[in-house]
This record gives C-alpha cells, structure tokens and sequence, in this order.
C-alpha cells in the first residue's frame, strides 16, 4: 500500500477510502478493457507540484507568466508523442477523450450538420453520435452498423458504410469504438470519405498503445484527424490526446487575422481545444501524459501490446470452447464482447456475481440486443491491466475457467467464495506494485 501519511493525519475518512480501493485493484482481477495499471512514475507526476500552475495557452505562448517550467514538460510530451505515432503535430491538453472528440466537432462541424458514426448499440462510443450526449444534441447524428449473420456477423461491411454515406452526405465520418473487436479498414473509409467530400475521423482511445506498438492498423496515414485517451492499452494518465498524421491546410475556409493565409489544421485544432472548450490544461496531467510516452517509446512497451493481444486472443478461444458466443467470433484486439443470452444470465447479473468474486467485468450491449442498457445480453472483457501484472496466456486461460464456474453458478454462494480465493491466489502472485 501507498503510505499517504499526509491524508492520514489530514483526512482520515478519505485515507480508508484510498486505501480500500487500492487493496480492491490488488486483491482483485481487472478485466474492463478499458483500464490499466500505471506506473509508480505516472503517479508521481500526477501528484507533482505542476498541479499548482495555471498555464493556458502553449509552450512559447501562454496567458500566464511563470510558465518556464510546465513549457518544457509539455513540448516533453508533446516530442514524444510525435515520435511515437510518427506524425506531424499533436496537441497533448485535452483533460479526456472526449474532450479531444469535442474540440474535432468543434473544428470540423457546425450545429445541426450530418455525422456518420459507428451505432453504440453496435459498439461505438457515446461521443459518436449519442442522441443522450452533446455530440447527438448538437449535431445531426446518422449511424452504420456491424452485419447481424452471415460470415460477417459482427463486423463492420464496408459495401454498407458507403451506401449509409452515399444516402447521407455527412459532413464527417467518425471511426473507432468501445465495443468492436476488430481491426478497421482505414483505407476504405478514407476512399469512402473523400467520394462524398466528408472529414474522416479516428476515435483510437481504446486501441492507441496497440497501435503505437505497430500491431494494429495505422490511421494516420488515412485520416484528417485522429483523437485518443492516453490511458486504456496506451498505460498513461486519464487523459486525451488529438493528432495529425501530416499537417495540411485547411479546407474551412479560416484564415489568419494578420496575414491573410489560409490556417493550418493544427491551428485550428489548437484554437479548438483553447480557448474553444477548455480554460487551463493540467499540467500535473501533462507531464504525466510525457512519462507514459516515454514508456510507450521503450523496446518493452511493443513487447507488452503483443502480449496484451495474445492474451485476449488466448482468453476468447478459452470461452469459445466452453460453449460462450463471442461477437464477431473473436478478437483481433484487446477486448472480447461476450453474448450471454444462451447462458441464461444477464449482463447486469454476471457483472454483479463475478464482482463478488473480485473479478470486474462491465456489463454491455450487443449488437441487435433485446435488453436494456442497465440490464444487457452481454459482458465486455479485456485484457490490458492484467497483463500489465504478468499474466501470460495460460493465466488467462485458468481465469476464463474461474469465470464459467461464477456464471454457471451464480446463485451458489460456496462456487462464488472458492472462486474468490482462487482469485484472490492469483492475484497474490502477481503483486500490483511490488
């Protein structure tokens, strides 16, 4: 455990909170495909004294005097992340994710024109388009899908995504998921988008750290504009991050006040994320993003994406030979979306149950679902977090065991305590911070 000796004396209701959940993440087994582990060094950055600085702006040009320090952390972060993805700008402020997908709308939209995005009932995110969230609020939200049968259940067709965007016409084409297990064709979509004259955009939060790791296809090359989280498989701070493959001028018609020269994207993408949808970047954030980059850079991060990927692949033929109905039929990635409905339990329950054996799972639609989102047919799994622990293929085999026995017995109460003192095994030999 984390001494936190300051918050003890100071607080300590707060102090047996931190503690609870740090033997919660230690005791238990992590497999939301949209969590990790960082590192002791991420955290240390998180807790810095870059948390006292107001630094609106960019390196070089901020609002605020004092910024010597926090410029030099960020163009750390933000040379890194080039080098990382091998692309021509980066802008490392956004506070989450999806506040690097507003600043794009932002950029690239007015209200009420057309998106064309990946259907969240179907896999895509919240930010693509949901009519509950601003993306679905402000602008005119359209949606393809993956096949329901076929050889290509659960996969996105791509004959399909043109004829949606021939009918449509929208002004931007948004990639990316929270629920796809396969790779995507950025190649077609960028054909597809430069056919009906749309921006094409790529969500890679869940995929970025695979990607980084060249194990994935690459998007940049492909997109206008490409957004990312800097936790899930990347390992850093919760974060966001926005990227351009190469720099261009922009067809949107600004111009600089003084020059009259038509602005790059990247201005514009600046200008978005500052002052258009945020006031001061975190810097303390910031330089945490620039550790976990630097983490990403090194030769044993690639080594990490590959296990992270066999892993899952390893984990998806275990369920498959028990019987489970995986979407898609596996896995090119880190996650599998498990279809619980020939198990004759529900998403909610299985998430509840295997909870009490200390393994979390996120409940989740899929695709063509009958039940509600608080209830749902499905379970998301992935498996970043814990092979950032050291779990091989085989570990990951044995939990898929452990994980039948909860959700074939999920109303005995002994299965569900053997399972949690099996987990509880496991998980001792792999310490979280050692």
């Amino acid at each position: 455990m984390f001494e936190q000796n300051e918050i003890k004396a100071q607080d300590p209701a707060l102090y047996e909170c931190l503690q609870a959940e740090a033997r919660r993440q230690e005791e238990g087994v992590e497999l939301i495909a949209s969590e990790n582990f960082v590192s002791k060094a991420v955290m240390e950055a998180l807790g810095s004294t870059l948390t006292n600085k107001y630094a609106e702006g960019l390196p070089g040009k901020r609002y605020y005097g004092g910024c010597q320090v926090v410029d030099v952390a960020e163009d750390l972060a933000r040379e890194r992340a080039r080098q990382l993805y091998g692309c021509d700008w980066v802008n490392v402020q956004p506070h989450s994710g999806a506040q690097a997908n507003a600043a794009v709308y932002l950029t690239f939209l007015k209200p009420g024109d057309t998106l064309l995005g990946l259907d969240l009932a179907n896999g895509g995110h919240l930010t693509h388009g949901s009519p509950v969230n601003f993306s679905g609020i402000l602008y005119h939200a359209e949606f393809y899908g993956v096949e329901q049968a076929g050889a290509n259940a659960g996969r996105i067709d791509m004959d399909r995504v043109r004829e949606r965007a021939l009918a449509l016409r929208p002004k931007l084409i948004s990639i990316g998921a929270s629920a796809y297990t396969r790779d995507f064709d950025y190649a077609a979509f960028r054909s597809i988008a430069d056919e009906v004259g749309a921006h094409l955009w790529m969500d890679m939060a869940h995929t970025a750290g695979l990607i980084a790791a060249g194990l994935l296809n690459d998007p940049l090359p492909h997109c206008h504009v490409v957004t990312t989280t800097t936790h899930k498989t990347l390992r850093g701070p919760r974060g966001g991050m926005i990227l351009i493959g190469k720099d261009y001028d922009n067809p949107l018609g600004q111009v600089a006040a003084k020059s009259g020269r038509t602005k790059l994207m990247s201005e514009l993408l600046d200008a978005a994320v500052f002052p258009g949808i945020q006031g001061g970047p975190l810097m303390h954030c910031v330089a945490a993003k620039a550790v976990a980059f630097k983490e990403a850079l090194e030769p044993s991060f690639k080594d990490y994406a590959r296990q992270v990927i066999a892993n899952a692949k390893a984990m998806a033929q275990a369920f498959l030979a028990r019987g489970y109905e995986l979407v898609s039929g596996g896995t090119d990635n880190h996650l599998m979306l498990i279809d619980l409905r020939n198990k004759d339990i529900s998403g909610k329950k299985a998430e509840r149950v295997l909870g009490e054996a200390d393994i979390t799972v996120n409940k989740n639609m899929v695709p063509f679902d009958d039940k509600s989102p608080m209830i749902t047919s499905g379970i998301r799994i992935g498996t970043p977090a814990m092979t950032t622990r050291g779990l091989k293929e085989a570990d990951f085999v044995e939990l898929v065991r452990m994980i039948d026995d909860v959700i074939m017995h999920p109303d005995d109460a002994d299965v569900i305590a053997r399972v949690k003192g099996e987990i509880h095994e496991i998980a001792a030999r792999f310490p979280l911070y050692a």
